[in-house]
């Protein structure tokens, strides 16, 4: 029996029962692999049925506001992939006549649509002979084949996508793209593969080898950038606050957040004060900021580590900007502050 044929046998009694896989509409192949994109399938399939109920078809997301679609996302994190998303559906829209594309050269003109995104969509839906590469096939491929290239290097993705089309054939490249992601997801994972059950064990390299723990090969990690940030909540006499849309790029681009001083450091209340950033906002009269968190939240992201220190600030005036925390929950915001906002309550 091929090596392919094995496989397809494997994912015929393994597949998990999705969604997104009892249909072969485009849009939503499209939603879903936007969504699991850095994201467990567990923590994304809600998200996914959320989406799919708000806009059933790409018109209806693509007449959305940027501002509701963040919000629905809020949690996921990478909240460049909702902007896309939004981008995407009005790019089909007004410029493709409401026709999703169904190629994958033509997919890959959708901001955020790479190309194991558009070998996915253009396999599953329209049979496109196109190998999808994500971290799960780089895992089985190396494994069963020995192949030591470090899967964070720039010849990486070309070179395991030409054995992955070497292994698909032609005859259903769709269901040969989710076997290769289910057979890494669920039977050669990252820690504690299932080798003694494993279908390919005898040609295994890694396997034969006894270094299954070896691959893939990776080069060294990018060095985590640590970032310290002090929001302050603001509690004006009629207990309203203030939030600010984020405009700069970079993380969180376009959600809200309470005004924020970036410091080199954890600081204490004095230091804080003698903040240059902190002395700005002085126009009017403050109390000392009351430090609501005893230590640092630490929320972590692919190549940034945030500490986060909650600052409460009295002022003695009313603010025109400012608003009662119930209408600041409805904007998008991280997540960190979103579940700052559930658990606080003003004096």
């Amino acid at each position: 029996m091929s090596w392919t044929k094995t496989l397809l046998l494997w994912f015929e009694d393994h597949r998990r029962d999705f969604p997104w896989r009892k249909t072969k509409d485009p849009y939503s192949i499209w939603l879903s692999e936007i969504i699991m994109q850095q994201t467990r399938v567990e923590q994304g399939t809600p998200y996914y049925l959320k989406f799919i109920e708000k806009y059933p078809t790409v018109q209806d997301l693509a007449s959305s506001k940027e501002e509701e679609v963040l919000k629905l996302w809020q949690g996921l994190g990478y909240y460049s992939r909702a902007r896309n998303l939004l981008a995407s559906a009005q790019w089909v829209v007004s410029e493709n006549e409401g026709v999703f594309p169904n190629t994958h050269r033509e997919l890959l003109q959708l901001k955020g649509v790479g190309d194991y995104t558009a070998s996915a969509i253009s396999s599953i839906c329209f049979s496109e002979a196109q190998a999808v590469v994500d971290g799960n096939v780089y895992r089985f491929l190396s494994r069963c084949f020995g192949m030591d290239t470090p899967i964070n290097h720039s010849s990486a993705p070309a070179l395991f996508k030409k054995k992955a089309q070497l292994l698909m054939g032609k005859a259903s490249p769709g269901e040969f793209n989710q076997a290769m992601m289910e057979f890494g997801a669920l039977h050669c994972t990252p820690k504690s593969p299932q080798c003694s059950t494993c279908p390919f064990q005898a040609e295994c390299v890694a396997h034969q080898q006894g270094k299954v723990c070896d691959f893939p090969v990776k080069t060294k990690r990018v060095k985590i950038r640590k970032r310290f940030f002090n929001y302050l909540i603001l509690q004006t006499p009629s207990k309203r606050s203030v939030m600010m849309q984020r405009k700069e790029k970079g993380i969180w681009q376009n959600l809200f957040e309470f005004p924020l001083i970036e410091t080199q450091n954890t600081v204490e209340q004095n230091e804080l004060m003698n903040h240059s950033d902190f002395q700005a906002w002085q126009a009017t009269q403050f109390s000392q900021p009351l430090l609501l968190t005893p230590r640092p939240i630490k929320h972590v992201l692919s190549h940034q580590h945030l500490y986060i220190q909650f600052w409460e600030i009295k002022s003695s005036e009313e603010w025109e900007e400012a608003t009662s925390f119930k209408r600041l929950k409805k904007h998008p915001m991280p997540i960190v502050l979103a579940h700052f906002i559930e658990n606080f309550e003003m004096e």
